[in-house]
């Protein structure tokens, strides 16, 4: 029965006019198969959802687009041939399967190279963002490790960018963590005055995967290239909904991921300039893959997924872009015009629009978001919001920490509709409110008395 149903669901992914709308977190709600998830009696009738102790009607909206996107039919459309009747290995190249699985390949190669003004020789396929960052970091200073010992990177990168470097420091190395300003964005004079003769790379992230900060890459580029220095971005969150030029941005290395712009996850990119040559040490050894840099067997379908994806981003950017600025702006309007307290964390001005993240002053995290349980948010990262601990992002910032652990991001994409909004606002309204009426310190502030200058007795 499921998989007859899952075949239907199949059969109308692979029709064009099906595979080509757009469609809602809802509407594919509709159309998915039961879930297998075990229900309590009476449920499956009443069409609950069960899962983790948490009890709910139907599938909720899914509002955490930083975390992964959903696979847009086009690019299923484009990967299913390769999982079925072109399945040979794009490395055998004595038969017709491997020059097909081949030729698929470098025509992926070139739509991602041409989403972000590259060379396709300059785009190197990966597993994704996580590795992608590895191999730039570690590689590159552990060519260059006899001359260069130093790298500048920010206390706000991915957890991945940061783990690197603090095994960089075990092996020597000296990390520079800048600071960044309250609105999230690198000051940039103080990264001037950090390089030194010995530094080897300067690694800040395009788009915050919390906050949604978009960082000044031309300008870092530029200050780099002054100091020859190579710049690498984590570029996961940026690419496809921001314009990208590697020549004009300066950039020297650069990591991408698939399925954070629509496409499979299990595959990413890695950007390495070609001209001046940019030299890493590869950090997989194996078949010499990749031309040396990743070794291993591409993943033909996921590789064309992630170049149909790319595709569809050149078409598609800028109208996503528009459209996804209004629901922003229909989000936050929202929220604010029916709630006191709501700050945004991070520049509103120098920001992807599709991350809103959001403080409620005197709610308490962890409640908030596990009232929420209509609506898939996240209180932070992806790979780090399992933990108790406030954001370590927003701390950076300066937001204290009865303020960070409020914090609920917002992603916005682009199948993301209105009614979705409009039923997030209505939620999210509601449980703040709840909390609130329960909290003696949100009572104490509409009768005028200023918390801070309670002194608390000790115990």
């Amino acid at each position: 029965m499921a998989n007859a149903a899952a075949s239907r669901l199949l059969r109308r992914a692979l029709n064009p006019a099906v595979a080509r709308r757009r469609f809602s977190t809802a509407a594919v709600a509709a159309e998915t198969p039961p879930s297998p998830l075990p229900l309590a009696t009476g449920e499956e009738e009443a069409g609950m959802v069960s899962m983790k102790g948490v009890r709910i009607s139907g599938r909720p909206l899914y509002l955490d687009m930083q975390a992964t996107t959903p696979v847009d039919p086009r690019v299923l459309d484009a990967m299913l041939p390769f999982y079925l009747s072109r399945f040979g290995n794009p490395h055998s190249r004595t038969h017709l399967y491997g020059w097909e699985s081949e030729s698929a390949v470098e025509a992926a190669r070139a739509s991602v190279a041409a989403l972000v003004a590259a060379d396709p020789k300059e785009i190197f396929f990966t597993s994704g963002a996580t590795e992608s960052n590895n191999i730039s970091v570690k590689g590159l200073m552990r060519f260059h490790r006899a001359r260069k010992r130093h790298v500048i990177t920010t206390q706000t990168e991915h957890k991945c960018v940061l783990d690197s470097c603090r095994h960089l420091q075990q092996e020597g190395f000296e990390i520079t963590y800048l600071p960044v300003r309250p609105d999230g964005l690198v000051d940039l004079g103080h990264l001037a005055d950090a390089i030194r003769p010995d530094t080897g790379l300067v690694s800040v992230m395009a788009v915050n995967n919390e906050i949604g900060v978009v960082q000044p890459l031309e300008e870092i580029g530029r200050i780099c290239s002054e100091k020859g220095v190579v710049f690498h971005t984590d570029a996961a969150q940026a690419l496809g909904k921001i314009p990208i030029d590697v020549e004009k941005m300066g950039i020297g290395l650069m990591s991408l991921s698939g399925h954070k712009i629509y496409g499979p996850k299990g595959v990413g990119a890695l950007y390495v300039r070609r001209r001046p040559r940019v030299r890493i040490e590869p950090q997989m050894n194996g078949g010499g893959q990749e031309r040396g840099i990743r070794s291993g067997t591409v993943p033909t379908p996921l590789v064309v997924g992630m170049g149909a994806a790319c595709e569809i981003a050149m078409k598609e950017m800028d109208y996503d872009g528009r459209r996804i600025s209004a629901l922003q702006e229909r989000l936050l309007n929202g929220v604010r015009a029916k709630l006191d307290g709501v700050v945004v964390n991070g520049s509103l001005e120098h920001r992807y629009p599709g991350n809103l993240n959001l403080s409620f002053a005197y709610v308490e995290g962890e409640s908030l978001l596990m009232g929420l349980k209509e609506v898939a948010v996240s209180s932070g990262s992806a790979c780090t919001s399992a933990s108790l601990e406030p954001s370590y992002v927003l701390r950076a910032l300066g937001v204290d920490e009865d303020m960070a652990h409020t914090s609920i991001r917002f992603g916005i994409g682009r199948f993301t509709t209105e009614a979705e909004v409009d039923k997030a606002i209505e939620l999210t309204v509601r449980q703040v409110e709840k909390l609130r009426e329960m909290s003696p310190l949100y009572e104490m502030v509409k009768e005028g008395i200023d918390i801070k200058s309670i002194q608390w007795a000790q115990h």
